[in-house]
């Protein structure tokens, strides 16, 4: 997986995960006696028509009022027992809604009849909140037209065999969902990107172009993908404003299902990593907590150990075994307290190596120096913020172990956040 000069002359090179890599067999975690699903919107308790006791279905949209849009999906038939605040990254404030389950399944019937006319209003509605959580608002903003749907077949991180097993093993699920995103959209050009050495697996299968990329990292994250199909990546507007919307194979393999069954999916595929890095595949419903995953698989976690939601190099550590399992979670990686890279305050010492490897050639050593000292806006103009594709290499390398990626990761929220409020403010 890493390869390294021994003389240290020459970058560290990663090689993604391969259709031919990929597990073929999962295990299925059982239901469990609750379940935990958020809702990306801030529970405001003076005006919450969602109630505690409240009995659920399976694929039923729970919402905090009625009329809203931002929605959780029930991933098991039961009633809520518990809502409450919940401060995400970033100090993002979601709704927790935790449900307990009654030991059977009885689907909610409301998606049956709007699956028998794909549209984006159906496809937002009910499928925002499913496996892959596709955002479909792009799709619908009639200032940025889209022109091209590109489909991600492979893992943005290392190790992680999720996406690729998904595509490898729903290949007809994938086409009856891009068949819905083309009555939906009407948008004719669907390409499929999938790591090189796999184009023969799927060459003429599948319903779309497909396009190979280079298997090593991080030729195949979402704005790497972007720059190889477009030749340019995109301004501080997004992918939007380039024509292109970009969405997971597991997505569209959700939008297929859900359209040819009529009954929403609610189990998520995950890659359970341990602490030897041996890897699993684990089907799980929504909402699972993580324990339950990490003990189907015998692996225990000890004082300061650490669990990590993705990969090594853009993963997000969380703190708790009883965290659940979200429609975007495609790996739970445990890392030995032996083994924890550490942060460190210690100044740059200009030595350069996050520059030589920056694959976007962002001048990294002089960006960090803003963001470090909250100066967002100042870095983005003069440094090229925004032109990081967000792949974790210069943290890799950092001899000062400097948290540049997640740096760079708090620039970008905090100044979409602005740029959000100023457009609010100008309406």
């Amino acid at each position: 997986m890493r390869k390294r000069s021994f003389f240290g002359l020459s970058k560290p090179c990663f090689q993604y995960e391969l259709a031919t890599d990929a597990a073929d067999g999962s295990v299925t975690i059982p239901t469990p006696d609750t379940v935990t699903l958020y809702i990306k919107q801030e529970l405001k308790r003076t005006s919450c028509d969602l109630k505690v006791g409240t009995a659920v279905k399976t694929g039923q949209r729970l919402v905090l009022n009625d009329g809203d849009t931002i929605c959780a999906i029930s991933s098991v038939t039961g009633t809520i027992s518990r809502i409450e605040p919940f401060l995400a990254d970033f100090g993002r404030s979601w709704t927790a809604v935790t449900v307990k389950t009654d030991g059977k399944d009885t689907a909610d019937a409301e998606f049956a009849e709007a699956s028998q006319t794909p549209s984006l209003e159906t496809l937002n509605r009910y499928l925002s909140a499913c496996p892959g959580e596709p955002d479909i608002a792009p799709l619908m903003d009639e200032r940025n037209p889209v022109h091209t749907i590109v489909i991600y077949a492979g893992n943005a991180d290392l190790l992680i065999d999720t996406s690729l097993h998904v595509f490898k093993q729903n290949a007809e699920a994938v086409n009856a969902g891009i068949e819905v995103l083309r009555k939906a959209t009407g948008i004719e050009d669907i390409v499929i990107v999938v790591p090189e050495e796999s184009v023969q697996n799927y060459s003429g299968h599948l319903d779309a172009r497909i396009e190979p990329v280079s298997s090593e990292y991080p030729f195949a994250q979402p704005l790497m993908v972007l720059y190889h199909l477009t030749g340019r990546l995109p301004d501080e507007k997004g992918m939007a404003s380039m024509g292109i919307y970009l969405i997971r194979a597991e997505a569209v393999a959700a939008i297929g299902q859900a359209f040819s069954s009529g009954v929403l999916p609610v189990d998520k595929m995950v890659t359970v990593i341990d602490k030897q890095g041996g890897k699993h595949l684990a089907r799980a419903r929504v909402g699972t907590p993580v324990g339950n995953l990490l003990g189907a698989f015998g692996i225990s976690v000890n004082d300061q150990d650490k669990i990590i939601f993705g990969g090594p190099m853009t993963g997000n550590a969380i703190y708790s075994e009883a965290l659940p399992v979200g429609p975007d979670t495609d790996a739970i990686l445990v890392q030995d307290k032996t083994v924890i890279p550490l942060y460190s305050d210690y100044p740059c010492i200009n030595c350069g190596d996050c520059v030589r490897i920056c694959p976007a050639n962002v001048p990294v050593n002089l960006l960090v120096r803003f963001l470090e000292a909250g100066q967002y806006a100042e870095g983005a103009d003069l440094y090229d913020l925004y032109s990081c594709i967000e792949c974790g290499l210069c943290s890799y390398v950092c001899v000062s172990r400097i948290p540049i990626y997640q740096y760079i990761k708090l620039a970008k929220y905090e100044l979409a956040r602005i740029t959000s409020a100023e457009e609010m403010n100008e309406q």
